[in-house]
């Protein structure tokens, strides 16, 4: 640590992890990325960034704020998680430097080989459902429970992921600090962001919005079937489903195969930034269906743009969205349908959630996210 310029607090040397930001942007890297761009700001930090990553290593000076220091090793990320899992080598201090506190933000942390260890967990699918998940997803509990015992901190993205992780790895103690994400302010609409955009993509006025990766636990499945009830009563209206496929990406289309309304169901694949915000705007409502989640960026989203959310409620969805969302039991697809139309057919229940969803996003803003997370590093380094 060294003193402040005029001030007598010490500056933090903080190695930041931005291996995440040179892969396709998703939820976890657009939060790493906002916590980057915040907490090199601060002048009480003293941020680098350095990333373990073979196909990426030459990217990773487009990807950090400027002024920030930028460390790239080529070396592939699975190899150094198998050295993780086996060793504490190869450590941060090895990989970038001499630091403080070392954070990654994506569930795993190098050892600190001195510098204080903080990991961010932003949901425990990997421990609650191993069957959703992917050989790399699989590999972090290990990882995370060696880093608890080598005295980590984890920085949880919700109290409901907080509270998950002190009962599946008591050995962390008291070393788990809940400190919410927070949300990007819409950007303006442009011609190919802005609602008619979004209703142009869907190839209809009126349409329900699923936006995400087609992961298993966001069951797509009961949302078609959910669909398949209002569509019988709303003729004009469409299903859009926006977002790479994944791991149900099978179970998805057989999904819609066998939907009565399969002509209407609109299935976008991965989607740019603009076509995202577009989707959003146009959208009559979002539909969000999960069996599980750590935090739930995409209702926020919709809150933003004025757009009312029905999801599910479980993990920390109700955490976050509050009564701003209508709220029904997972693999529900009779509830579900039911919440959908209510929102499509009485106004004052969608003036009013839109209303609340105004004031529940405001309670989610990055400054607050990196004043935590600040502080967070200070406890870790004073811990040390």
């Amino acid at each position: 640590m060294t003193q402040s310029s005029g001030s007598a607090e010490m500056t933090l040397r903080v190695a930041f992890d931005v291996t995440s930001l040179l892969e396709a942007r998703t939820g976890v890297g657009a939060m790493a990325a906002a916590l980057l761009d915040g907490l090199a700001r601060r002048p009480d930090l003293s941020l680098d960034a350095f990333a373990v990553s073979w196909r990426g290593r030459d990217r990773i000076g487009e990807v950090v704020p400027a002024g920030v220091a930028a460390h790239a090793r080529p070396f592939p990320a699975r190899l150094a998680r198998a050295a993780w899992a086996r060793s504490d080598v190869p450590t941060v201090r090895a990989l970038a430097g001499r630091f403080d506190v070392v954070h990654g933000p994506n569930f795993v942390v190098p050892p600190g080989g001195g510098a204080a260890e903080v990991v961010t967990v932003h949901d425990l699918t990997a421990v609650r459902f191993p069957e959703m998940c992917t050989a790399d997803v699989l590999q972090w509990p290990p990882l995370l429970r060696r880093a608890a015992r080598r005295g980590a901190w984890v920085h949880a993205v919700s109290e409901h992921v907080g509270n998950e992780v002190r009962s599946a790895f008591p050995e962390l103690g008291d070393r788990v600090v809940a400190v919410p994400n927070g949300v990007d302010p819409p950007p303006m609409p442009t011609p190919a962001s802005d609602a008619a955009a979004g209703r142009a993509l869907a190839g209809a006025d009126r349409f329900v919005l699923a936006l995400g990766t087609v992961d298993p636990r966001k069951d797509l499945p009961t949302l078609v079937a959910a669909f398949d009830q209002v569509a019988a009563h709303e003729p004009d209206l469409r299903l859009v489903i926006a977002g790479a496929d994944g791991l149900a990406a099978s179970e998805l289309s057989a999904a819609i195969a066998a939907s009565p309304h399969r002509d209407r169901v609109v299935r976008t694949g991965r989607i740019g930034t603009d076509e995202r915000w577009a989707l959003l705007r146009g959208a009559s409502v979002v539909a969000y269906p999960s069996r599980y989640e750590g935090f739930g960026l995409v209702p926020l989203e919709a809150m933003s743009v004025g757009v009312p959310v029905v999801a599910t409620a479980v993990g920390a969805i109700p955490e976050v969205v509050g009564e701003a969302a209508l709220l029904v039991a997972e693999r529900d697809a009779e509830a579900l349908a039911d919440a959908i139309h209510r929102v499509l057919t009485d106004e004052a229940v969608a003036a009013s959630l839109v209303a609340a969803g105004s004031d529940r996003v405001a309670r989610f803003s990055w400054d607050r996210s990196v004043e935590g997370v600040a502080a967070l590093y200070r406890r870790a380094a004073a811990a040390r």
